[in-house]
């Protein structure tokens, strides 16, 4: 789905008047285009399918030798994502780490970002967008076990109610033989140790 861009700046202007200000003065003449913009692109995620990066899957089971599949977790580490808190449509951003224990089925490391975009790219809220992230890849590559860990800034506390510049949220996902808190426990401290 795509966002209407004309709804989107004709909303704006509306909202520009609300607050009492003049859409029409010149520092403003053109924000709810710019608005318009930045929001098909913060938004760009809605409808769209998560999996899809996913599905250039590697089979390594029919290799030559059954000793092919891999032994331990795949990781890729500080994946940097930004989304908008759907609470108050202001944005979030941080890092992503996601390890996927490989089934019989490896995918390209550049996939996973990709994943991450598309989910961020919606009304999220953090807890939710680290589940669905879990929930994409241990669909789509059937792994035996997927850990997501999103630690990011979220400006609904930086920037007002609290207003605590330095606060920052971790939550953790987690599929399969993840889901055992000693299972994770080697890869949460590579994540601790690189950070």
């Amino acid at each position: 789905m795509a966002v209407d861009r004309e709804r989107v700046a004709a909303l704006v202007r509306e909202l520009l008047e609300a607050i009492g200000e003049n859409p029409d003065r010149p520092g403003l003449r053109q924000t709810p285009t710019r608005v318009a913009d930045s929001w098909a692109e913060f938004f760009g995620g809605v409808g769209e399918d998560a999996g899809a990066p996913l599905r250039h899957t590697i089979s390594v089971s029919r290799g030559p030798a059954p000793d092919t599949l891999p032994s331990g977790a795949v990781m890729v580490r500080d994946i940097a994502f930004r989304s908008m808190c759907e609470h108050h449509l202001l944005p979030f951003r941080g890092r992503a780490h996601v390890a996927y224990l490989p089934g019989e089925e490896v995918v390209g490391l550049g996939a996973l970002p990709r994943v991450i975009d598309v989910l961020a790219a919606r009304p999220q809220v953090q807890e939710r967008l680290g589940e669905q992230i879990a929930d994409a890849i241990d669909t789509a590559l059937d792994a035996r076990g997927v850990l997501v860990v999103l630690d990011a800034a979220h400006e609904c506390v930086t920037m007002r109610g609290g207003r605590q510049p330095d606060a920052s949220t971790v939550t953790i996902a987690a599929r399969g033989a993840y889901m055992e808190p000693a299972a994770r426990a080697e890869l949460i401290a590579l994540i601790g140790a690189h950070a």
